[in-house]
């Protein structure tokens, strides 16, 4: 069961959380979106939020920064975290205000919102889950674009609750964080997409 967990934990890590709300958002929303404002979003942020991230995460584990691409310490949380707020950022100040989607501005908006308190959780030397925070986001931000086109995306909010508990069963097999890390972490990503909600729905 141990390489299931770890596959698990790879294909729902949080890296991949901006790239996931983002195509998700070009898949259900009614809004007329030509090719080229998909390209100029998607694009951008696969580099900015997966490709970068994932080649700073290689360097930093190459030189020791880091243990493991599951950030499983304190210490192996700081970079990570930095550079991912920083590149979020990017996306935010030069991505988006050019290809304008204010749901997915404000999507962005809470991501930084998330990775920030958990950087703050870090600095207080707590450790949150990070995987949760990214599922719980990205789930809260399926339920607000539902709420929003006035469309049913019942079986995609189901099927991520479904991915999120998964996450949350892997976390546990695998020893990366107690409950109340795991539910400090879902909230986090939570409650930050739910306090951006009322600046676009």
């Amino acid at each position: 069961m141990k390489p299931f967990f770890k596959f698990v934990s790879l294909i729902l890590h949080p890296i991949l959380i901006p790239i996931a709300g983002t195509v998700t958002y070009f898949l259900v929303t009614p809004k007329y979106s030509p090719a080229e404002l998909q390209a100029g979003n998607i694009l951008p942020v696969l580099i900015l939020t997966v490709i970068i991230p994932l080649i700073c995460i290689m360097i930093l584990k190459n030189l020791g920064v880091i243990t493991s691409v599951f950030l499983p310490s304190l210490a192996d949380r700081i970079y990570p975290l930095i550079i991912g707020i920083t590149l979020l950022i990017t996306v935010v100040v030069k991505v988006l205000p050019t290809n304008y989607t204010i749901e997915l501005y404000y999507f962005f908006v809470g991501l930084i919102s998330a990775a920030s308190a958990c950087l703050l959780l870090v600095i207080l030397k707590y450790k949150s889950s990070l995987h949760l925070a990214g599922m719980g986001s990205l789930l809260m931000f399926l339920i607000a674009l539902s709420i929003h086109f006035e469309i049913n995306i019942t079986l995609a909010i189901g099927m991520w609750t479904i991915a999120s508990g998964l996450a949350a069963t892997a976390t546990l097999y695998l020893k990366h964080h107690s409950k109340a890390e795991m539910l400090i972490g879902f909230l986090i990503g939570f409650i930050s997409q739910l306090l951006t909600i009322q600046f676009w729905l």
